[in-house]
C-alpha cells in the first residue's frame, strides 16, 4: 500500500468526527467524606497504585502516568527493571502490600471500596504467583519484544498537540523521554537475555512459535523501527522548531544503537534456542487455567464445564449464521441448498464468495468504507436512544505498525485516561492491497467490525470512560504483568472486549422495522460470525490450554466453525484458498496459545453485561433505560462483571 496516502485520508478520518471532551482524571473516589475503614483503605490504595506505576513504567505511559502524579513525570523514560535485585524488591513489595490489605476487613468498607478490595487482592495474586511460581519474566520473550516498542508508539500517541492544523506534536521535554527510553533498549535486551538464558537452564522454555514469531520476527521489525521508521515520524510531529534538529540527531544515534541491539537479540535467540525443537510449551495446564478463572474473571464454572459450554455456544451461533445466510441466499437470488452439514458450509461460503465481489479497489477505499459505516453506526445509537453521543465525537483509523501485524488484523489502543493530551487509536492492519485479503474486507463485512473497535465498542467505551475517570477508581485502570502480552493479567479483558462484543449483539437487536437492527442482513451475517469467533474461542482455549485439544486440532476446528471449512489444513497443499483460510486460522490460534484465559473473555464478558442488563431490566421495570443501564456500566471502569455487578444493580 501506499502509506503516505493512506495516513492522509487517517487525518480525514479524524475530521469526519468532532473531538469528544477529555475532562482531567484523577485518583477516582477520594478520601472525603469516607468512613476510618474506607480513609485506611484509600490511603493504602493509592500507595499500591502509585508504586505499581512506578514499577511498571509502560503500563504508567499507556495510563498517562506522567499526568497522575508529579512524581511520574519522568517515567516515559523509563523501561521496566527485569534485573534479579529489582524483581526481588517488587516481590517485597506486593508482600508487604498484599500483609496490609488482609488486615482491613472488607466488610467494613463502603460498597466502591469493596469493589477495589477485591481488585487488588487479585492483582497482587497475579502479581506474586508470576513472579514466585511461574517465574513468567524466564520465557516471556513477547513481552522484552513488544514492551519497548509499545512504550515508544503510546508516548507518541499521547503527546501534547502542536496549533490547530499543524502536524507537530510533543514538547522538548516530551520527545526528549522518547530518546532516553530508546537509550534504555539495549541494556534492558541484556537482561532479557540472561532471564531467558536462566529459563532455558531451569527448563522453563517458551514455546517454540513464541520464539520465532514474536522472538526473531519481532526483533526484526523493531530493528527496522528504532532504525528507520521512528526517526521518519518523529521527523514530521517534530517540525521546524528550534529543539528538532538536535532531538532527531540523538533519536537517530539512540535508534541505531537500539536496531543493532535488535538485531543481535534475534541472534541470541537463533542461537539459545534449537530450531528442530518442536516441542509445544504453550499450555498452560488445568491448574493453572483453573487458577486464573477464579482469580482473575471471578469466574464460578470449571475449564471442564467452560469446554462443553463452548461448543454449545459454537451451536447456537452456528445454527444463527445458516439461518441468515438463507436469508441473504434468497435476496441475492442464489438457488443453494441448506440441508445437511456439508450443504450448510458449502452454502455459508457461496453466500460469502458471493457477497466478496463487492469489495474495496484498495486499501484506502476500504478506509473510507469503514469511516461511513462509523458514522452510520452513531447516527443509529442516537436515534434509538442507546447512547447520549456529543456532536463533537471523534474517531480515529489508523494503520497497524508492523511489529504488531503478525497478531492482530484490527485493534483498538484508547487514549491514557490520567493525562488530557492523546487519542484512542483504532489500528487497521493493512491488506498492502493484495486482492485476496481486500475480499475478505468486503462491503458486508466491515460494519461489524466497525462497531466492535469504533462505535459502540472500544472508541466510545474508552473515550466515554476517559470523561468520567475520575470516578472510576485508579486500581480499576491497572494492567498487572503487562498491557498486552503473554505476561498480562487481561483482568480488563472481560470487561473491555465482553463490551465491544455485546455491542456488536445490541446493534443487531431488531428494531421497528429493522429485522436485522443497525445491520443490513447481509452486514449481520458477519456479525453472526464474529459471535461464532468468539464462541469458538472459548471451545479452542480451554481444549489449549487444559490438554484437551492440540495446537492441530484447534486450527482445524477454528477452520470448521469460523471460515466453514472442513478439513482445510488437508487441502491446504493443492487449494490457494484453503492455504490462506489455514494460515489465518493458525495465526489466531497463535494468539491464543501465548495468552490463556483472554480468548474466551469476548463471549464470557458479553453474557454477563447481557445477564446483568436483564437483572436491572426485571429490579426497574417500566423505569428501565437502556441508555442509563450502559451509562452506569461504563462508569464502573474496566473490571469484569463478577466485581461490580452489585453496583451496578444499585443504581
Amino acid at each position: 500500500m501506499h502509506r503516505r496516502n493512506f495516513l492522509r485520508h487517517t487525518g480525514e478520518a479524524a475530521l469526519a468526527f468532532g473531538i469528544l471532551r477529555h475532562l482531567p482524571a484523577c485518583a477516582g473516589p477520594g478520601k472525603a467524606g469516607a468512613s476510618k475503614a474506607d480513609q485506611a483503605f484509600l490511603s493504602l490504595r493509592d500507595r499500591y497504585f502509585l508504586k505499581a506505576l512506578e514499577l511498571n513504567p509502560v503500563t504508567a505511559t499507556y495510563l498517562g502516568g506522567d499526568g497522575y502524579d508529579p512524581s511520574l513525570a519522568k517515567i516515559n523514560g523509563r523501561l521496566r527493571d527485569f534485573r534479579p535485585p529489582a524483581l526481588g524488591d517488587e516481590r517485597a513489595f506486593y508482600l508487604g502490600i498484599r500483609k496490609e490489605l488482609e488486615a482491613i476487613d472488607p466488610t467494613s468498607l463502603s460498597s466502591v471500596s469493596r469493589v477495589d478490595h477485591q481488585v487488588m487482592t487479585a492483582q497482587l495474586r497475579f502479581m506474586l504467583h508470576q513472579l514466585e511460581d511461574l517465574k513468567q519474566y524466564q520465557r516471556a520473550i513477547d513481552t522484552y519484544v513488544a514492551e519497548p516498542f509499545r512504550g515508544v508508539d503510546w508516548q507518541i500517541q499521547g503527546m501534547s498537540g502542536g496549533t490547530e492544523g499543524s502536524p507537530e506534536l510533543g514538547t522538548e521535554d516530551e520527545w526528549g523521554l522518547v530518546v532516553e527510553r530508546v537509550r534504555a533498549i539495549p541494556p534492558y535486551l541484556e537482561v532479557a537475555k540472561a532471564n531467558l538464558e536462566a529459563g532455558k537452564a531451569a527448563g522453563n522454555l517458551p514455546d517454540p512459535r513464541m520464539v520465532e514469531r514474536d522472538g526473531i520476527n519481532g526483533s526484526k521489525a523493531n530493528a527496522e523501527y528504532f532504525r528507520t521508521t521512528l526517526q521518519a515520524t518523529a521527523k514530521t510531529f517534530l517540525g521546524s522548531r528550534p529543539f528538532a534538529g538536535s532531538t532527531l540527531g540523538d533519536l537517530e544515534s539512540s535508534g541505531r544503537q537500539a536496531a543493532d541491539a535488535w538485531e543481535d537479540f534475534a541472534a541470541f535467540l537463533l542461537k539459545t534456542y534449537d530450531p528442530q525443537d518442536v516441542t509445544d510449551h504453550f499450555s498452560a495446564g488445568e491448574k493453572e487455567y483453573q487458577w486464573r478463572l477464579e482469580n482473575v474473571l471471578q469466574e464460578k464454572r470449571t475449564a471442564a464445564q467452560l469446554w462443553d459450554y463452548g461448543l454449545e455456544q459454537t451451536t447456537l451461533y452456528e445454527n444463527k449464521i445458516f439461518e441468515v445466510a438463507q436469508e441473504v441466499a434468497k435476496e441475492a437470488g442464489l438457488s443453494l441448498p441448506f440441508g445437511t452439514d456439508a450443504e450448510k458450509h458449502d452454502g455459508i461460503r457461496a453466500v460469502m464468495e458471493y457477497l466478496s465481489k463487492d469489495s474495496p479497489r484498495n486499501d484506502d477505499e476500504l478506509l473510507q468504507w469503514y469511516i461511513d459505516a462509523g458514522k452510520r453506526a452513531v447516527e443509529y445509537g442516537r436515534e434509538h436512544q442507546l447512547f447520549d453521543v456529543p456532536q463533537d465525537y471523534r474517531l480515529d483509523v489508523t494503520p497497524t505498525p508492523p511489529v504488531l501485524r503478525s497478531t492482530i488484523d484490527a485493534a483498538y489502543y484508547p487514549a491514557p485516561p490520567f493525562k488530557k493530551t492523546g487519542v484512542g487509536r483504532f489500528y487497521l492492519t493493512p491488506t498492502g492491497n493484495d486482492p485476496a485479503a481486500l475480499k475478505l474486507n468486503n462491503r458486508a463485512s466491515v460494519a461489524d467490525t466497525a462497531v466492535h473497535e469504533g462505535f459502540p465498542g472500544h472508541d466510545w467505551h474508552y473515550k466515554y470512560m476517559n470523561q468520567h475517570a475520575a470516578e472510576i477508581s485508579n486500581v480499576r485502570w491497572f494492567t498487572p504483568g503487562a498491557v498486552e502480552d503473554s505476561s498480562a493479567m487481561w483482568l480488563d479483558s472481560q470487561s473491555t472486549e465482553g463490551w465491544a462484543l455485546y455491542s456488536e449483539e445490541l446493534m443487531a437487536e431488531p428494531a421497528e422495522g429493522r429485522t436485522h437492527g443497525f445491520y443490513t442482513a447481509a452486514e449481520h451475517l458477519y456479525e453472526l460470525q464474529g459471535q461464532l469467533l468468539r464462541a469458538v474461542r472459548v471451545r479452542v482455549d480451554t481444549g489449549l490450554h487444559t490438554g484437551r485439544m492440540s495446537f492441530a486440532d484447534a486450527v482445524d476446528f477454528f477452520t470448521e466453525h469460523v471460515s466453514f471449512y472442513p478439513k482445510a489444513a488437508a487441502a491446504a497443499a493443492r487449494d490457494a484458498k484453503a492455504k490462506a483460510i489455514v494460515e489465518g486460522a493458525t495465526r489466531a490460534i497463535y494468539r491464543y496459545s501465548k495468552w490463556p484465559t483472554q480468548a474466551i473473555t469476548y463471549n464470557l464478558g458479553k453474557n454477563a453485561i447481557l445477564a446483568l442488563r436483564e437483572q436491572v431490566r426485571q429490579k426497574e421495570g417500566d423505569k428501565f433505560s437502556a441508555r442509563e443501564f450502559h451509562e452506569r456500566f461504563m462508569r464502573q471502569g474496566p473490571v469484569p462483571v463478577g466485581y461490580m455487578a452489585e453496583e451496578v444493580l444499585k443504581g
